[in-house]
């Protein structure tokens, strides 16, 4: 099949505007499985629904051509496969205008696509790392070689921090409005966090830039929510099974999802509520929600389960122990450590994440969800150690999470695999300076930019993460998840 024949393909559902009137009133960086089962859903259904025509351009600033240039054949059109454990619904979105892949084409390229004056929105989902801030401290980290180049190379930026902060400063310069920044990431405040980092950046530039920014940009923040699962030559024959065509920039996701934004955009916006997000003036209780009860129980899996045998979450599911150990993870200490004021029944949550973890259609990979750990620890597990700890609610399940994460990156390494990890070097040299695992953990424990110096600071931290280590390493991870159900 050539690339157009996927409009020949089987659909059960598919708007139907016209694709002609379209406008790239948006560019997304980060064109990933998520984004493609998330906010281009979104955005194609309010298309539909309110006749208001916004199209996004993708732009990938790392990885392969091959997705970009499959898409580029499809002229923009790709297949979303959404899989309850009982149904089946299969998506044609139609919402994408346009397609840069700037290792091809060179970043002028993205460049020029966000200073076109009818852009509005730019939004984001570069993951943790793509952010380029400390974990810890949440500030811009100048070290890092994107960041150092693109303050010496401002026009020719690496890094999404610095392509936004150049395309601001073109628009500037032109007389253009600036545009929304919206991130799409895992990340607690994430507009704050986009905001601090473009601002940082831009003061280094110029204070003149800054201080426009600051002035005319907007930031808001979102949560955002739906599996969908790094795709797999086992996930492209399920599209071909159900559509007849093999998708190459297809994906597989449940059918839930759900996507909470500030209303903060300074030249506009799609009616996504219109298509069901939710329009809000803060964010941030839903975000701590979802990173802890969703996502902290996701990395508890995925460290966890690793050690267990589980390739997928769905097999963590099927362990009875394991299944009671998260929901007692999310219920007596997620669920805890959020903030009272939040109104939603978290009961009911926590029991909605384990049937949604359970559904067998969803094949994601523990090893997936457990890459790029420091980034993705100090909101998942320390932060709610640390609230739970000035609350005065025991801790049992935090603290394996976290003993897990240390035996997941200790066995990676000295099995001789490649940990995926933006901080992989040095955990590297711990691992490997020393021949007792106990000694190594302590080290891990100390990784400032992971926690801070909360092993130092905080003597009930550091010992519970390494009894529990201990007893991981004595007994194995099956006797702890009985362990803790009893």
């Amino acid at each position: 099949m050539n690339g157009l024949d996927i409009e020949k393909a089987r659909y059960t559902a598919k708007t139907s505007y016209a694709r002609e009137e379209l406008e790239t009133n948006i560019v997304h960086i980060g064109f990933g499985a998520f984004h493609r089962g998330h906010q281009a859903v979104y955005n194609d259904l309010t298309n539909d629904i309110t006749g208001s025509r916004w199209g996004i351009c993708e732009i990938n600033m790392f990885g392969p051509l091959d997705l970009i240039n499959d898409l580029r054949a499809q002229q923009g059109l790709f297949t979303v496969v959404e899989k309850s454990a009982t149904e089946t619904e299969t998506r044609l979105v139609r919402t994408v205008t346009d397609y840069i892949h700037t290792p091809d084409t060179g970043i002028k390229t993205a460049i020029d696509k966000l200073i076109e004056p009818q852009v509005k929105i730019v939004s984001l989902t570069i993951t943790e790392k793509g952010y380029c801030v400390d974990p810890q401290s949440r500030v811009l980290d100048t070290s890092n070689p994107l960041i150092a180049h693109d303050l010496d190379n401002p026009t020719q930026p690496q890094s999404a921090i610095g392509l936004i902060t150049e395309a601001l400063r073109q628009r500037k310069a032109l007389g253009l409005p600036a545009f929304s920044v919206m991130s799409c990431d895992n990340i607690p405040e994430n507009g704050h966090l986009t905001r601090d980092a473009v601002l940082n950046f831009a003061e280094l530039c110029s204070p003149d830039l800054c201080a426009w920014i600051q002035e005319n940009a907007s930031f808001p923040s979102t949560m955002v929510d739906r599996i969908v699962p790094a795709m797999t030559e086992d996930q492209f024959d399920v599209i071909e099974q159900e559509t007849g065509y093999r998708d190459p920039c297809g994906v597989v996701c449940e059918d839930f999802r759900q996507w909470v934004v500030e209303d903060n955009f300074v030249a506009g916006r799609p009616d996504w509520d219109q298509a069901g997000a939710m329009l809000v003036d803060d964010v941030l209780p839903y975000e701590e929600m979802k990173l802890r009860m969703l996502n902290g129980s996701h990395s508890f899996l995925a460290y966890n389960g690793t050690l267990a045998g589980y390739e997928f979450i769905y097999q963590c599911m099927e362990d009875e122990e394991l299944r009671k150990v998260t929901l007692t993870l999310m219920k007596e200490e997620q669920a805890k450590s959020l903030s009272p004021s939040l109104s939603v029944d978290l009961e009911q949550y926590a029991e909605l994440l384990v049937d949604r973890f359970s559904n067998q259609n969803i094949k994601h990979k523990t090893g997936q969800i457990a890459m790029d750990g420091s980034q993705k620890l100090p909101q998942r597990a320390v932060d709610p150690f640390l609230t739970l700890h000035e609350r005065g609610i025991t801790t049992r399940c935090l603290p394996v999470l976290i003993a897990g994460w240390i035996h997941y990156v200790i066995n990676t390494i000295t099995s001789g695999e490649k940990l995926a990890d933006p901080l992989a070097d040095q955990f590297t040299e711990i691992v490997t300076a020393s021949n007792n695992k106990r000694s190594t953990a302590e080290t891990l424990l100390s990784v400032e930019k992971v926690f801070g110096d909360n092993a130092e600071q905080h003597k009930l931290f550091k010992q519970q993460i390494l009894s529990a280590f201990d007893r991981i390493e004595e007994n194995g991870i099956k006797a702890m998840f009985a362990e803790l159900n009893h």
